[in-house]
């Protein structure tokens, strides 16, 4: 009896310390959320989860670490509202647009993002291996829904599928550094389609809920 009890005296500790640090994470999202890149602070993140900022560098190292952490954190929480992998070309245009619409109701999360993605080109900054990786996927995945969509016979004739993919990724980026420095006068999502409406051959499938609030 006591070694079949042993396993679950042990799984206790674990499931608390990564729940506290999913608290933590979630804390902190919406500090960087809400303050922005600069604006937000360790001992922000630590009062609204009941620790000191030694405490919270326990669970995570350096301000660095919390942020990369962040930044993965905010990832699999739009993976798992808006999945692009496995989805069809139309469905994959939706989650596009819905999530630029999204986001833009986080400027400050947009905001670090925007930050990090560009500091991070240095391949010595802490946050230059997870962005990589996540370009890798962006462009496999927008790639994936345009050779989709080529083959349901959406897209236009003379769309190049490896170009377009580029021209898209670097079109996001760019409207969200507009959307930034332009105080928020248009909307990322609206120009967004915009955009991939003119590689279409057929109207852009329905959009739920565009002007509401997610």
């Amino acid at each position: 009896m006591a070694t079949a009890q042993q396993p679950a005296q042990k799984r206790g500790p674990y499931r608390k310390t990564r729940q506290r640090r999913r608290d933590i994470l979630d804390a902190a999202l919406a500090v960087f959320a809400e303050s922005g890149y600069r604006g937000g602070s360790l001992k922000d993140v630590a009062e609204r989860v009941g620790l000191s900022e030694a405490g919270l560098l326990h669970h995570f190292g350096s301000k660095s670490e919390l942020l990369i952490a962040v930044l993965e954190h905010r990832d699999e929480l739009t993976r798992s509202s808006y999945p692009m992998e496995g989805r069809t070309g139309p469905e994959h245009l939706v989650n596009m647009i819905t999530l630029a619409h999204r986001n833009a109701q986080s400027p400050g999360a947009v905001e670090l993002f925007t930050l990090l993605k560009t500091e991070a080109i240095l391949p010595d900054h802490p946050a230059h291996d997870f962005f990589a990786d996540r370009a890798a996927r962006v462009e496999r995945e927008i790639r994936a829904m345009l050779a989709d969509l080529h083959d349901r016979g959406w897209l236009k004739a003379g769309v190049d599928i490896e170009r377009t993919t580029l021209v898209t990724i670097a079109l996001w980026d760019g409207l969200q550094i507009q959307w930034l420095s332009r105080r928020h006068s248009f909307s990322v999502a609206e120009a967004l389609r915009e955009h991939l409406e003119c590689l279409l051959n057929r109207p852009f499938p329905p959009v739920p809920r565009l002007d509401a609030s997610p």
